[in-house]
């Protein structure tokens, strides 16, 4: 039966008034983007060391980063191809293939809640190290390794293949939105199907209990990290014994605060990131759940609808795109000028008070 308020669910063609520019230059951008951040990352990763030292091991940040960027990698091509190809030949996902009836379409769907829930998940990852690293210390160096950090994609890439294919098995479902070259989770449904509207609800409240989750975990990081300046502003005013072991034990039990710090920035700049192209998402599929159905203005809902998704595909383009810039030199003497000078400053302040009392003791 023709769900009612989906009016390109049977469509094979694309409707009239769209084009094909606007999706391509995201693609484009995204790709080339993408392709920047993993040259990027080879290249800190196999930067020159001296011949007769060994090669430092990646950090478990580093792993989680590329693990990110591969997945919006493939994530971009394997989604934006479909749209461009649709344009040009001026026919919906479901017309493209007309003797695999909407296979074409499920596998859109699934490409597009599969890898939109596994860059989450993954962010969240870069979230929990961050956080243990500065707030667990010992914990961290004991259980975190680059190996471990390794398995983190397959792990989300094993519990997203199965969550997002749970509609092929009859809990959800997926369906075309206009202008027919797009398919995602069906959050609207004329009966009020509980397994139809269930799913949906269960994707959106999943992806927003990951928001919260890399949110708290920020907070978390940004506190032990001023926590962690404060140890730092009092280490002068103890006696030279004390001080060598204080450092020494710092430099044990954390990485370096200003590497942390620069990871602290990147992650919190890409939860923002994240957050605002979640949201709407979230949103519409709790709309769309609860709202009564007498109520809702079709058209106008599927342009909603719509503008959800093209929120939550722009995460893979924009996101390696904060990478590049954030890895750039002018932007990180920028923040660390901004940032880090006010803090030295503060603590060579601290260091010369200390020291003129002492001299007048």
């Amino acid at each position: 039966m023709r769900p009612l308020f989906y009016r390109c669910c049977n469509t094979t063609w694309v409707e009239k008034g769209n084009s094909a520019t606007m999706g391509g230059v995201l693609f484009s951008t995204g790709l080339l983007g993408n392709l920047l951040a993993l040259g990027l990352l080879a290249r800190s990763g196999l930067r020159s060391c001296p011949r007769r030292l060994p090669r430092p091991p990646p950090s478990v940040f580093y792993v989680l980063v590329c693990g990110l960027t591969v997945t919006d990698l493939l994530g971009k091509s394997l989604v934006s191809p479909f749209v461009l190809y649709a344009y040009a030949q001026n026919r919906s996902l479901r017309g493209l293939v007309p003797a695999s009836g909407s296979s074409l379409c499920q596998a859109f769907a699934f490409f597009m809640a599969f890898f939109g829930l596994a860059s989450t998940l993954q962010l969240l990852a870069m979230a929990l190290e961050c956080w243990l690293s500065l707030g667990h210390p010992f914990f961290y160096r004991r259980h975190i390794t680059p190996r471990r950090g390794a398995l983190v994609a397959p792990v989300v890439g094993a519990f997203c293949l199965a969550f997002c294919s749970l509609p092929f098995a009859g809990f959800g479902k997926f369906v075309q939105y206009c202008p027919g070259t797009w398919c995602f989770i069906q959050m609207v449904h004329e009966g009020r199907s509980l397994s139809v509207l269930s799913y949906s609800v269960l994707y959106a409240s999943l992806m927003l209990l990951l928001v919260l989750a890399i949110v708290l975990c920020n907070l978390s990081a940004m506190r032990n990290l001023y926590a962690m300046h404060r140890r730092l502003r009092r280490l002068p005013r103890s006696g030279p014994r004390e001080q060598a072991e204080l450092a020494a034990g710092e430099r044990e039990e954390t990485p370096p605060p200003l590497e942390e710090l620069d990871h602290l920035l990147l992650l919190a700049l890409m939860t923002v990131l994240f957050t605002m192209c979640s949201l709407p998402l979230i949103y519409r599929a709790y709309y769309g759940a609860f709202k009564a159905v007498h109520e809702k203005n079709g058209t106008a809902e599927e342009i909603e609808d719509l503008r959800a998704l093209r929120f939550l595909s722009v995460i893979s383009i924009v996101d390696p795109w904060l990478f590049i810039i954030f890895r750039t030199s002018v932007f990180r003497m920028f923040f660390h000028k901004i940032f880090i000078r006010p803090l030295m400053y503060r603590n060579w302040q601290s260091n010369s008070c200390g020291t003129n009392m002492e001299s007048s003791l």
